[in-house]
């Protein structure tokens, strides 16, 4: 269905309350959306999809697509762990099933990325499989796509790994995909990943209401997020003096 246009708002709508259940504006307090580009121009058509042979390369981590037949058993055991799966709907028990999850989302339209390290960090060395991200609700001729299911092993938390992975994904998008818009949606149980996207300069767009079950049968609302084309270069920027921040050592001033 298109937008709902020329709605029939008659004297016999009436409302007694600012806010619903929920928290959320009535009709009464909407204040009309304004168009931010009305000298808008035709945008560039999005290619797609992906060569199953890129290979993007950060300061700290080497992104790939997904090989299935390669890449299932590293993956499942780098994720094995409660903490990883605490806000993904469905946690696979071994391999075999993570595999035949991963074939139903590729055949779904879902385009994963194996997550390495490019050079030794931490513990880990070069070449360890330290997580996933995906690009999904890809839409093609509305030129944009999602970056989602992102997850990574505990040790590489709040470390160079994530915002070196958005980097070149975003730059990937952007830069080679041409797309004008990527979004990002969380749980809004899960803090923790507000604050990241938050931090590396998406836009929080706004809280889409029992929006997408949990693996307890519960219904979550999910946080959206979005970076436009015309945020890359001030979301590039950020992002680039977040990995030099978390990989150069800070020198004693002394």
């Amino acid at each position: 269905m298109g937008d709902n246009v020329d709605m029939d708002l008659t004297a016999d709508t009436h409302v007694t309350e600012d806010t619903d259940a929920a928290g959320r504006p009535q009709p009464a307090d909407f204040v009309p959306v304004h168009d931010i580009r009305p000298d808008d121009v035709v945008w560039p058509s999005m290619a797609w999809p992906p060569r199953s042979d890129i290979v993007l390369g950060g300061r700290v981590v080497e992104v790939t697509p997904l090989d299935l037949d390669r890449d299932v058993e590293s993956l499942f055991h780098a994720l094995d762990d409660d903490w990883v799966w605490q806000h993904i709907p469905f946690r696979p028990p071994d391999p075999p099933t993570f595999a035949e999850l991963m074939q139903k989302r590729v055949a779904a339209g879902l385009f994963p990325w194996v997550v390495r390290l490019a050079t030794s960090y931490g513990e880990l060395p070069a070449g360890a499989v330290v997580g996933m991200s995906s690009f999904l609700d890809v839409a093609v001729g509305d030129a944009r796509l999602e970056i989602g299911a992102t997850i990574y092993r505990p040790s590489v938390w709040g470390t160079a790994v994530n915002p070196d992975t958005k980097l070149l994904l975003l730059g990937f998008a952007f830069d080679e995909l041409h797309v004008g818009r990527v979004q990002l949606k969380t749980d809004v149980r899960n803090t923790r990943s507000q604050r990241a996207i938050s931090y590396m300069g998406a836009r929080y767009e706004g809280t889409l209401g029992r929006y997408q079950r949990r693996a307890d049968g519960t219904v979550r609302d999910s946080v959206l997020f979005s970076v436009l084309a015309e945020d890359w270069p001030r979301v590039r920027q950020g992002l680039q003096r977040r990995v030099d921040g978390l990989i150069t050592p800070v020198r004693d001033p002394t």
